[in-house]
């Protein structure tokens, strides 16, 4: 089993971290920008404001279990259209969106929902959309030998060009990458979007 450790982004941790500072200087920005905290709603704000950012933003340790591939599986296991939400380091805005994830397996296979699993892990702390997708990427390397084909396709919609800036409504960013025998062979590159579902060509 393998612990996964993906190079993690600075993060604000509610473990460890001043939250009493972090809500009192929550409490007077919202103030600064001319919100009255006093209103019943928003009393708590703060308080609340600081607790999200601590749990959306801190990424929790797993297991990358797996097992033997007796039945000598030979072709793409891919995981398709994992939801995930995080948080731009640029505007502290949500980026939102999904990621697939694949890999041909080598002597041993990846327990399924450990895909699932480690794009949670990348999401999380303040991010930006390409290091989510190379970050996947690395920790999946850990697990599957570097001979083995990777695969990572995400697409997200980015509050900050949607609701504020551009205003680009409707707007959407794909980012990939491959590892191994499918960075340098474009027919597996196809199959790969074709399994995906995606469009795009190789």
């Amino acid at each position: 089993m393998t612990v996964i450790e993906t190079r993690a982004p600075a993060t604000v941790r509610t473990v460890g971290a001043d939250v009493t500072a972090a809500i009192a200087a929550a409490e007077q920005m919202l103030v600064a920008l001319g919100v009255d905290t006093q209103v019943e709603h928003l009393r708590r704000t703060a308080e609340r404001m600081v607790l999200s950012y601590g749990e959306v933003l801190t990424p929790a340790p797993f297991e990358a279990t797996g097992f033997v591939n007796d039945a000598d599986h030979q072709g793409f296991v891919i995981v398709r259209d994992v939801a995930f939400a995080a948080i731009c380091a640029h505007h502290l805005l949500p980026f939102v969106g999904s990621a697939t994830v694949g890999y041909l397996p080598g002597a041993r296979l990846l327990g399924l929902s450990k895909l699932a699993r480690l794009v949670e892990y990348a999401t999380r702390g303040l991010q930006v959309q390409e290091n989510v997708t190379q970050q996947i990427a690395d920790g999946l390397q850990q697990v599957v030998p570097d001979q083995c084909g990777i695969g990572v396709i995400v697409e997200a919609e980015h509050l900050c060009i949607t609701l504020r800036g551009a205003k680009a409504r409707g707007t959407s960013t794909v980012t990939s990458t491959w590892r191994g025998a499918l960075e340098h062979d474009a027919t597996l590159r196809s199959e790969f979007f074709s399994l995906a579902g995606r469009r795009f060509r190789a």
